[in-house]
């Protein structure tokens, strides 16, 4: 079960998920639903328009629901494939 404490450690494809913050401001706001992930990207199909966008991981602030929880989490923080952020040490975590 995702939980806010080990998100980083479960696969986000599937995830709702919402940019809070990013250095490219047409991204903020951006809501949708996590469709693939790659080392450096998520694909994120929107909400507004069905259409799916890639962001960088590294750029952005995201939000992802879990349930009735939601978690903030900073992207560089998911940099890596999902089988290699099992390896890492977990850092803190923010819930929103």
């Amino acid at each position: 079960m995702i939980t806010p404490q080990n998100i980083l450690r479960h696969e986000l494809i599937g995830l709702d998920i919402e940019i809070l913050e990013s250095s490219n401001p047409s991204l903020v706001g951006i809501r949708g639903r996590v469709v693939d992930e790659t080392r450096n990207t998520l694909i994120i199909e929107r909400y507004d328009n069905g259409k799916e966008i890639m962001v960088p991981k590294d750029i952005a602030v995201f939000k992802f629901k879990l349930g009735s929880k939601s978690v903030k989490v900073l992207g560089n923080l998911l940099i890596g494939r999902s089988e290699d952020r099992l390896k890492r040490k977990i850092k803190k975590i923010y819930p929103y």
